[in-house]
């Protein structure tokens, strides 16, 4: 893959990306701004992966040497520029759709540009931040197609499973984090607590998920698919509370985002509005 594409992280960017069409495909409403809109959250996804790596540069060489900076496939300066150019492209595009959409894009480029600064070594405020912007993809994509407080339940939803992964993460990169002075939950509590939060957050997403069936969101074929999701979840949380060593989280943090892709996956099929098509 080019260098310059991989730094992107392009799936985890696309995921952010299906969160403004599941929103379109629940509401039956694809227009233009869906469109861009889409652009936009990869453009700066993106973005803030790649300004990550460049002041991550030294723990990715202790915990990921493959990567574009590390391996020196990228010089670190120039993936600054680079990404400080995909931030204003993205910014750009997202005040062509509207200003509120706009401002939204400009603070959660500052948010990650601070975050990969700094946020991301302070107990739990980093989680907490990637987590929060993961969720506000649901919201950027029901401003757009005019559901707000639909997006806010599935936004909750995405925050409670990014919570996770974000902690089975900090337990894979702690040897990394400890050389940079990172503080972090398995660094400064352990991993058998850090397990113990990671699988909460997993059983309440799981536990909670079906509500949106029960206060008629979805159809019915939204829990059929929902299902093996939920026993992902669930086995990754017995897994991570079993085993913490680094192959394990590696594995733990797969099966969380494959749960993640199954749930989205469950968004869409169960929407009221692809059933009225079909009738």
């Amino acid at each position: 893959m080019n260098a310059y594409l991989e730094i992107l992280r392009p799936f985890n960017a696309l995921m952010a990306v299906v969160a403004i069409f599941l929103m379109a495909i629940i509401s039956g409403n694809f227009t233009l701004g869906v469109f861009i809109a889409g652009a936009v959250v990869f453009i700066i996804t993106g973005a803030g992966n790649s300004i990550n790596d460049y002041f991550d540069y030294k723990i990715d060489a202790i915990n990921k040497p493959e990567r574009p900076i590390p391996s020196g496939r990228i010089p670190r300066r120039t993936a600054g520029i680079y990404s400080s150019s995909l931030f204003i492209v993205g910014i750009i595009l997202a005040f062509a759709i509207n200003t509120l959409l706009g401002i939204i894009a400009l603070l959660s480029s500052l948010t990650m540009i601070w975050y990969a600064y700094n946020l991301k070594r302070m107990l739990m405020v980093g989680n907490l931040t990637i987590s929060f912007l993961t969720g506000l993809c649901f919201v950027f994509g029901g401003i757009v197609v005019h559901q707000i407080l639909l997006s806010i339940y599935l936004g909750f939803f995405a925050f409670l499973m990014t919570m996770a992964r974000e902690i089975v993460k900090d337990m894979e990169d702690v040897k990394g984090d400890q050389a940079e002075g990172a503080s972090t939950l398995p660094i400064r509590y352990g991993n058998a607590i850090s397990s113990k939060l990671a699988a909460f957050f997993v059983i309440i997403a799981s536990l909670a998920s079906p509500l949106l069936y029960f206060i008629g969101i979805f159809t019915w074929l939204y829990l059929i698919i929902l299902l093996p999701a939920i026993l992902v979840f669930l086995y990754a949380a017995v897994r991570i509370l079993k085993d913490q060593s680094v192959e394990n989280t590696r594995n733990v943090s797969k099966e969380i985002k494959m749960g993640m892709g199954i749930t989205f996956l469950a968004f869409a099929a169960g929407s009221p509005y692809l059933w009225s098509l079909v009738g």
